[in-house]
């Protein structure tokens, strides 16, 4: 396989390919990107998404390309399980998904939504069938046993959620899975509490194959800031499929941004996910509008800043090869993401003469002395500090119309 860490839309680390990194990577045949926006994204405390919005964001995931998307629990509401009834009805590319607990009633639900697939969630830690949910644990096991056989015998495909994995103990882990391994189509192992580090995840990984022969799952959350991390050491270890929310959005600290792992998936890994990049930052801008949830200015891929330049010496950077090879400055060009709006100089504290003179000669104004460009910048810089944000096209206007007196 030809891995291709520099290509006109991007340059990464021609290490993340050298034959003693990847020698060990038990890399699947096919990726599997399971959405879980309308689900777990919906999670994050303060964030509700109306049935319209969760139709027009399943329609956008299923454009984008993403395998299967998990539109809600219908439980949860009257609103929810209208909602993915209405999902299930659009015969969308992309498999449909209801989560469902080791409920009858919750797979009736999702039989009178029409989905072709339930993810069923079950905690496999002691702990917390003892803890949270004041089970016994047979209990917990018959329930899902009867569950899983419940839904199969209705055609359902089922991904076997397993709750508080990465805190499991492994004999109980073992005892439930094992309870309904013939029965299940894929496993999920939850990084609930998102308290695994990505050696721990290729350990945990390791043990899951000696229990598991069918496909396995990554569901990671972020309160380590460590979800994409340990979804993508997952795929290494053998994972052939990933959970993912937009934006990152979900319980807590979020989930595994979709965006981000895809991208690294595609660049870092050189696995085709199938999912088309070019829509990744509309996605997110979508979520963005109805989740309510504002991104912070430095989010990787489908943040702000990461497409904008303030700093004197990496604007001078930019302007020397901007028109010949732009990735030897930003790792991928913006236009790879579907955002259209180019690499962005921006005036503040840290520019430079050469900022100054490119935003002059845009002005049409060329031939200024070194003397009166140092003078701009430093009124630049000054006003800058005072206001504690980066200037606008109209401020720099101001201050190059005294100085220069045009």
């Amino acid at each position: 396989m030809k891995f291709l860490w520099s290509t006109d839309k991007w340059f990464v680390s021609p290490y993340n390919f050298v034959e003693d990194v990847i020698k060990d990577f038990k890399l699947p045949e096919k990726i599997i990107i399971h959405d879980t926006t309308l689900r777990d994204g919906e999670q994050q405390a303060g964030v509700v998404f109306k049935k319209n919005e969760k139709m027009e964001i399943a329609m956008a995931l299923d454009e984008a390309g993403l395998h299967r998307i998990e539109v809600g629990m219908p439980a949860v509401s009257r609103e929810d399980f209208e909602a993915i009834k209405e999902i299930a009805k659009q015969r969308l590319k992309a498999i449909v998904m209801a989560f469902v607990r080791c409920l009858r009633s919750d797979v009736d639900l999702a039989l009178k939504c029409d989905v072709p697939g339930v993810v069923m969630e079950l905690p496999s830690s002691r702990h917390l069938i003892h803890y949270a949910y004041k089970w016994d644990e047979e209990k917990a096991i018959n329930s899902a046993v009867e569950a899983v056989e419940y839904a199969k015998s209705h055609g359902l495909f089922v991904t076997f959620f397993t709750i508080d994995a990465t805190r499991a103990e492994l004999d109980f882990f073992r005892k439930v899975v094992e309870a309904v391994h013939d029965r299940m189509d894929t496993l999920t192992f939850a990084d609930t509490f998102g308290v695994c580090s990505p050696w721990a995840i290729s350990y945990f990984m390791n043990k899951i194959k000696e229990i598991v022969k069918k496909p396995i799952e990554i569901h990671s959350h972020n309160d380590f800031g460590l979800a994409v991390a340990n979804a993508l050491t997952a795929v290494v270890s053998g994972a052939s499929g990933v959970h993912t929310t937009v934006n990152g959005i979900g319980e807590r600290a979020g989930n595994a941004s979709l965006e981000e792992v895809v991208l690294a998936l595609e660049l870092l890994l050189g696995v085709k996910t199938g999912i088309k990049l070019d829509k990744l930052y509309e996605l997110s801008k979508l979520v963005e509008k109805y989740s309510k949830v504002q991104l912070p200015p430095h989010k990787p891929v489908v943040g702000e800043t990461p497409f904008m330049i303030e700093s004197g010496i990496i604007a001078e950077w930019w302007l020397n090869v901007r028109d010949i090879k732009p990735t030897e400055v930003i790792p991928f060009i913006p236009e790879l993401i579907g955002r259209n709006r180019p690499i962005e100089l921006i005036l503040g504290k840290k520019s430079g003469k050469t900022t100054i003179r490119y935003k002059l000669k845009k002005l049409g104004i060329n031939n200024v002395s070194d003397e009166l460009v140092m003078k701009i910048l430093n009124e630049v810089k000054e006003k800058a500090v005072e206001k504690k944000a980066s200037l606008t096209e109209e401020e720099f206007i101001e201050i190059a119309k005294k100085l220069l007196k045009f």
